[in-house]
């Protein structure tokens, strides 16, 4: 049960363990489709997920620091790593870039999938966030790998969105509400970014079949992940400014700031959110069946920029923030006290 604090956003104590069903499902459903893969990636992918699994399960039960955590998504990662059939070879021309040395790709490769996985299990903060943009991030990329012929990677990313769909509707339920916790953010964007890896790793023959240039292909997997590339930038930004560590717990979160400062409810933040995230990928893909990637590299950096420009422009810490509306609260009651003499001055007046 996760029970509730200064931070949180439910008031009762909830259930915390809905991760274990993905878990379950994805272990269930790679064995029967282990037939589709041309490398055995199901092999290298199962070790891994059972390490996060393990993990994640420790950690909504007894938390564990960061470090340790980091250290688990290393070894989960390096399953993946060492399969041929995740190597990239080639940026096939973006930015001028065409052939990768085998050890600049660990180290990037590497890189990117911890991001990933952090960046995912960051934005789960409040009810449906998590889910919504999962299910929206492998709808798309569960398309893709349909269109490339990669079949064996359609029905892993078509296995976990049913499952977050199906867990959508407890997380958000009022008298049934359930948490994927831990278990399931680490599991979910483990595979996504197994998903985002293989994108970047196929051959260009693949590409013939989808919607945008062979060039534009790491950009089209950035507007993929904008909503919790964005978000974990923003906050570690946020954090290392005011001298804190970057996972140290805080209310700054994008979803936090939509739901403390512009008062909506968790239901539209996360349709608003998940909306935007459909909205950007959308955009990027017939942007780049035609433009060329140092022009949708400025679009990008262009967008950022705003978005940052809005949730940078003023103060959204907790305490802060309380201190303001308190302060305008005060104001406010004030402004009605000085008012209300008046107005009766007024209408004495009036009446002679």
């Amino acid at each position: 049960m996760d029970d509730p604090n200064h931070r949180s956003s439910h008031v009762g104590k909830t259930p915390t363990l809905g991760g274990v069903s993905f878990f379950y499902t994805l272990i269930f459903a790679l064995f029967f489709i282990k037939d589709w893969s041309s490398f055995q990636e199901g092999i290298y992918i199962i070790p891994g997920l059972t390490i996060l699994f393990i993990v994640g399960l420790k950690d909504d039960l007894v938390v564990l620091s960061p470090l340790s955590k980091l250290i688990a998504q290393a070894i989960a990662v390096s399953f993946i790593l060492s399969n041929e059939g995740f190597i990239i070879h080639s940026l096939n021309g973006f930015l001028n870039i065409h052939e990768i040395p085998y050890f600049l790709y660990l180290g990037i490769a590497g890189f990117m999938m911890i991001t990933i996985i952090n960046s995912y299990n960051l934005i789960d903060g409040i009810d449906g966030l998590a889910s919504i943009v999962g299910i929206v991030i492998l709808m798309i990329y569960t398309t893709i790998f349909y269109l490339s012929g990669e079949h064996y990677y359609a029905l892993i990313g078509l296995t976990l969105n049913a499952s977050l769909m199906a867990f959508l509707g407890y997380n958000v339920s009022t008298d049934r509400k359930i948490f994927m916790g831990d278990t399931g953010s680490l599991i979910v964007g483990f595979i996504i970014s197994v998903l985002t890896l293989k994108f970047l790793a196929l051959k260009p023959q693949d590409y013939t079949e989808l919607p945008f240039l062979l060039e534009n292909a790491p950009l089209i997997a950035i507007s993929i992940l904008i909503v919790p590339l964005f978000d974990t930038a923003r906050v570690f930004a946020i954090r290392l400014s005011q001298k804190k560590g970057p996972f140290s717990p805080d209310r700054n979160h994008t979803h936090h700031v939509l739901i403390d400062y512009w008062g909506l409810s968790h239901k539209q933040a996360s349709f608003i959110i998940g909306c935007f995230n459909l909205i950007f990928v959308m955009l990027f893909i017939v942007l780049g069946s035609t433009a060329k990637n140092i022009g949708m590299v400025i679009m990008l950096v262009t967008v950022v920029i705003i978005l940052g420009y809005v949730f940078f422009r003023y103060n959204y810490n907790f305490s802060t923030l309380k201190q303001k509306i308190k302060i305008k609260r005060k104001v406010d009651h004030l402004k009605t006290k000085i008012e209300s003499p008046k107005k009766k001055k007024n209408r004495k007046n009036e009446q002679k």
